[in-house]
Protein backbone atom coordinates (compact mmCIF):
# COMPACT_ATOMS: atom_id res chain seq x y z
CA UNK A 1 0.00 0.00 0.00
CA UNK A 2 1.17 3.35 -0.51
CA UNK A 3 -0.18 6.48 1.17
CA UNK A 4 -0.06 10.31 1.05
CA UNK A 5 -0.43 12.88 3.83
CA UNK A 6 -0.69 16.34 2.81
CA UNK A 7 0.07 19.38 5.38
CA UNK A 8 0.23 22.97 5.52
CA UNK A 9 -3.21 23.74 4.34
CA UNK A 10 -5.07 26.86 6.56
CA UNK A 11 -6.47 29.89 6.09
CA UNK A 12 -4.53 33.05 4.78
CA UNK A 13 -5.54 36.53 3.55
CA UNK A 14 -5.39 37.78 0.35
CA UNK A 15 -1.71 38.15 -1.09
CA UNK A 16 -0.63 35.84 1.73
CA UNK A 17 1.67 32.42 1.08
CA UNK A 18 1.09 28.95 2.30
CA UNK A 19 3.17 26.31 1.67
CA UNK A 20 2.22 22.38 1.12
CA UNK A 21 3.66 19.65 1.92
CA UNK A 22 2.55 15.74 0.80
CA UNK A 23 4.60 12.85 1.77
CA UNK A 24 4.60 9.41 0.39
CA UNK A 25 5.25 6.42 2.08
CA UNK A 26 5.00 2.55 1.47
CA UNK A 27 6.39 -0.09 -0.67
CA UNK A 28 7.55 1.19 -3.93
CA UNK A 29 9.95 1.75 -6.05
CA UNK A 30 9.75 4.81 -7.52
CA UNK A 31 6.94 7.41 -8.53
CA UNK A 32 6.80 8.91 -11.63
CA UNK A 33 4.50 12.57 -11.83
CA UNK A 34 3.60 13.96 -8.79
CA UNK A 35 0.89 16.61 -8.60
CA UNK A 36 -1.45 18.80 -7.23
CA UNK A 37 -4.92 19.09 -7.94
CA UNK A 38 -7.90 21.31 -5.91
CA UNK A 39 -11.64 21.16 -6.25
CA UNK A 40 -12.83 24.44 -4.97
CA UNK A 41 -16.77 24.92 -4.19
CA UNK A 42 -19.17 23.75 -6.89
CA UNK A 43 -16.42 23.36 -8.96
CA UNK A 44 -14.54 20.18 -10.48
CA UNK A 45 -11.54 19.22 -9.79
CA UNK A 46 -8.76 20.82 -11.55
CA UNK A 47 -4.75 20.34 -12.04
CA UNK A 48 -2.82 22.78 -10.14
CA UNK A 49 0.89 21.53 -11.13
CA UNK A 50 2.27 18.42 -11.45
CA UNK A 51 6.41 17.09 -11.87
CA UNK A 52 7.83 14.87 -13.44
CA UNK A 53 10.94 12.81 -11.51
CA UNK A 54 12.63 14.37 -13.89
CA UNK A 55 11.59 17.86 -12.83
CA UNK A 56 9.37 19.34 -15.79
CA UNK A 57 6.60 20.75 -14.69
CA UNK A 58 3.55 22.23 -15.99
CA UNK A 59 1.29 24.76 -13.81
CA UNK A 60 -2.21 25.59 -14.68
CA UNK A 61 -2.60 29.46 -16.33
CA UNK A 62 -4.57 30.69 -13.23
CA UNK A 63 -1.12 29.99 -11.36
CA UNK A 64 1.69 30.42 -13.41
CA UNK A 65 4.02 33.27 -11.68
CA UNK A 66 1.87 32.53 -8.64
CA UNK A 67 2.86 29.08 -7.38
CA UNK A 68 5.50 26.50 -7.37
CA UNK A 69 5.76 23.02 -7.47
CA UNK A 70 9.06 20.85 -6.25
CA UNK A 71 9.95 17.62 -5.20
CA UNK A 72 11.96 16.18 -2.99
CA UNK A 73 12.52 12.45 -4.45
CA UNK A 74 15.21 11.29 -1.40
CA UNK A 75 12.14 12.16 0.94
CA UNK A 76 9.34 10.89 -1.76
CA UNK A 77 7.91 14.33 -0.73
CA UNK A 78 6.16 17.03 -3.00
CA UNK A 79 5.95 20.56 -2.19
CA UNK A 80 3.29 23.70 -3.79
CA UNK A 81 4.65 27.36 -2.47
CA UNK A 82 1.93 29.32 -3.21
CA UNK A 83 2.14 33.08 -3.36
CA UNK A 84 0.32 36.14 -3.97
CA UNK A 85 -2.64 34.14 -3.08
CA UNK A 86 -6.47 34.89 -4.71
CA UNK A 87 -10.11 33.99 -2.99
CA UNK A 88 -10.96 32.41 -5.95
CA UNK A 89 -7.87 30.01 -5.14
CA UNK A 90 -9.41 28.68 -2.02
CA UNK A 91 -10.50 25.06 -2.67
CA UNK A 92 -9.40 21.59 -1.17
CA UNK A 93 -6.02 20.96 -2.70
CA UNK A 94 -5.08 17.05 -3.25
CA UNK A 95 -1.84 15.76 -3.80
CA UNK A 96 -1.11 12.61 -6.96
CA UNK A 97 1.53 10.52 -7.12
CA UNK A 98 1.25 9.17 -10.46
CA UNK A 99 2.33 5.79 -11.78
CA UNK A 100 3.34 4.76 -8.40
CA UNK A 101 5.68 1.70 -8.94
CA UNK A 102 5.17 -0.89 -5.84
CA UNK A 103 6.12 -4.89 -6.25
CA UNK A 104 2.32 -5.35 -7.44
CA UNK A 105 2.58 -3.27 -10.11
CA UNK A 106 1.53 0.25 -11.22
CA UNK A 107 -0.64 2.64 -9.25
CA UNK A 108 -2.49 6.31 -9.02
CA UNK A 109 -2.38 7.37 -5.45
CA UNK A 110 -4.07 10.47 -3.67
CA UNK A 111 -4.37 12.22 -0.57
CA UNK A 112 -6.64 13.01 1.52
CA UNK A 113 -7.23 16.74 0.97
CA UNK A 114 -6.05 19.56 2.79
CA UNK A 115 -8.12 22.67 2.98
CA UNK A 116 -6.75 26.25 2.08
CA UNK A 117 -9.18 29.22 2.61
CA UNK A 118 -8.38 32.88 1.17
CA UNK A 119 -10.26 35.56 2.82
CA UNK A 120 -10.42 38.88 0.76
Amino acid sequence: QVHLVESGGGLVQAGGSLRLSCVVSGRFFSINTMGWYRRAPGKQRELVADITGGGSTRYADSVKGRFTISRDNAKNTVYLQMNSLKPEDTAVYYCNAGRVFTPAGALDAWGQGTLVTVAS
